[in-house]
């Protein structure tokens, strides 16, 4: 069974984000960059599948700039077998990001796309959902759990309730919550290894899509500073407070 794991460049998440001097976005100058977290859980499953004997291939793929290499190689350090890097230096919507993966999966064929719910740099959970709906596979969202057992796979999923057992027929999309595992980290041997591992380079023109976009970014902001905060010595100093300067009692 080959399973494609998609993977995104994002700002490290110890790092504090800086907007632009002219609000034009995020400033990335001699920024720390790694894999989005949940993109980690995702590449930790498909290896797990691997050792496992469920997965036969594991193939990783990233939409970005040159520099995603980096992940992509960090991926292949982990027990990815190869990687694919389409890329592009526009920022791209979520939509943009699905039509580029469904024209790696068209290429590919997996039997099994596994993504991060979300990213931590748009925070938009959308990608797989959209993947999911232009392939026409089913879906099953906020994993915390991954069963596969012969042509389908069971797939628990974080809902507001508690949990959610899903049943999927093969091929599937499958995105990763924080619950489904712990992430390895990769040993120095594995990290020379993966600077061996091929790494194809493609083009959006070349998959045969359009990336371009309706949206534009009119302003970023940081968000706007907190007063410090007060310790009140007694429930009736907090109960003044909140019905005389908060106003909401």
């Amino acid at each position: 069974m080959k399973v494609l794991v998609a993977v995104k460049r994002v700002v490290d998440y110890n790092v504090k984000v800086r907007v632009k001097a002219d609000n034009s976005g995020v400033d990335l100058a001699n920024v720390k960059m790694s894999m989005n977290p949940f993109c980690e859980i995702a590449v930790e499953e498909a290896v797990r599948l691997k050792e496992k004997g469920v997965a036969t291939e594991i193939v990783v793929v990233s939409i970005g700039p040159t520099t995603a290499q980096e992940q992509l190689r960090t991926a292949l350090a982990l027990g990815a077998d190869r990687a694919i890097l389409v890329e592009s230096a526009e920022e791209l919507t979520s939509l943009a990001v699905a039509k580029l993966l469904k024209a790696v999966v068209d290429k590919e064929q997996p039997q099994l796309v596994i993504l991060g719910k979300q990213a931590i740099d748009s925070d938009n959970n959308q990608t797989g959902q959209m993947l999911a709906a232009l392939t026409g596979y089913g879906q099953g969202t906020f994993a915390s759990k991954v069963e596969v057992n012969g042509d389908s796979v069971a797939v628990t999923r974080e809902i507001d309730g508690g949990a959610q057992t899903v049943s999927l027929k093969l091929p599937a999309i499958v995105t990763t919550d924080l619950r489904l595992n712990e992430p390895r980290y990769a040993s120095l041997p594995n990290i020379m290894k993966a600077k061996k591992k091929p790494l194809e380079v493609l083009t959006p023109d070349a998959l045969g899509v359009s990336t371009a976009s309706t949206n534009k970014t009119v302003k970023v902001e940081a968000p706007a500073a907190r007063s410090a905060g007060i310790k009140v010595k007694s429930v009736a100093e907090l109960v003044e407070k909140l019905k005389n300067e908060a106003k909401v009692l």
